[in-house]
């Protein structure tokens, strides 16, 4: 078992605050990257993770991960939380997610065929996501595109 390596976590801190990429703290400190985030979380200086598990309840077949449906529903997701997304984002998640609700259609997830688009039943998974985000942005006084 190696010992433990010490990172000061001022000197730490100063530097992460100087843009120093992960790569080149670890580096600097003679870690690996992941010896970093350790230590950045430990100082407090990681951004919190963000739980998506709401706005993707499933289990995703990795060939579904990127697919248009879970990127939208995790950038929704991420504008709920207070996340940053950039602007473009936002506001195609938000046309995708109008475009269902407006529709009628909400969306269904299986393993073997991925995402697909099905009538909303009484409660729609999208449209609370979508309510979420759209909550979250008029608090922080941003409006999506077509409001």
């Amino acid at each position: 078992m190696g010992r433990k390596a010490a990172i000061d976590r001022d000197e730490l801190r100063r530097l992460a605050g100087e843009g120093w990429s992960n790569a080149e703290l670890a580096g600097h400190f003679g870690v690996s990257e992941s010896g970093i985030l350790q230590a950045k979380r430990a100082a407090g200086l990681a951004k919190p993770m963000l739980d998506h598990s709401r706005a993707i309840p499933w289990k995703l077949n990795r060939a579904h991960n990127q697919t248009g449906p879970a990127t939208n529903l995790r950038n929704l997701s991420a504008v709920a939380q207070g996340g940053a997304v950039p602007q473009v984002k936002i506001n195609t998640a938000v046309r995708w997610a109008r475009r269902l609700v407006d529709g009628g259609l909400d969306v269904a997830y299986s393993p073997e065929a991925g995402f697909s688009e099905v009538p909303a039943g009484g409660a729609s998974h999208v449209r609370s996501v979508l309510n979420d985000a759209l909550e979250a942005l008029r608090e922080r006084g941003q409006v999506p595109e077509d409001e």
